[in-house]
């Protein structure tokens, strides 16, 4: 039996942001999936700066986990903290480039809508999270490369509860405005 299409909305923006939070309070209101971060569990226990081919393995992987989770989706939604453009955010950042295979991607791998947390939250110190001070570049920078894709999204602010409401609101527009769901 052939499944039937469904929408992904990707949950994406600078580091501590409230990505996570969102995605599983998302997902948890549409009654789905959310696809995790793969970056947060390879880098978990990665006991060295991380290279261009971790990148590119993130990439893969983070592909990976949204192919083996498409079973899960239900009522025709799957929710992604995060996606691999942020692959190409850092690659650009911290390599000067990003590698064909993750550009080419781009173009092919299409989300439906697209929350880009703002950075109104207070940063929270973790292991795996760096430049709490370049935040704002950042989120121009995902602002930037969402417009270069015609990506269709809406900027999330709020603190807690306020956050996720303006997030399903701001789904439920999409919703609303291209009669899809």
């Amino acid at each position: 039996m052939e499944r039937k299409p469904f929408l992904k909305i990707a949950v994406v923006g600078p580091e501590s942001t409230g990505k996570s939070t969102v995605s599983q309070a998302v997902a948890q209101h549409f009654n789905t999936v959310a696809v995790p971060e793969y970056a947060r569990e390879y880098c978990r226990n990665l006991n060295r700066k991380y290279t261009l081919q971790d990148e590119v393995n993130i990439f893969y992987g983070q592909l990976a986990l949204e192919r083996a989770l498409v079973p899960f989706v239900n009522k025709g939604i799957m929710v992604c903290d995060t996606m691999f453009l942020t692959v190409k955010i850092w690659c650009d950042h911290l390599f000067g480039d990003t590698p064909n295979e993750v550009k080419a991607e781009l173009n092919t791998h299409k989300y439906d809508f697209y929350l880009l947390m703002d950075i109104d939250l207070p940063w929270e110190d973790d292991p795996l999270r760096d430049f709490p001070e370049e935040r704002p570049y950042f989120l121009e920078i995902w602002k930037r490369e969402l417009e270069e894709l015609g990506a269709d999204y809406e900027l999330i602010s709020g603190i807690g509860p306020k956050r996720i409401e303006h997030a399903l609101q701001s789904i439920n527009l999409f919703f609303k405005r291209t009669g899809r769901r």
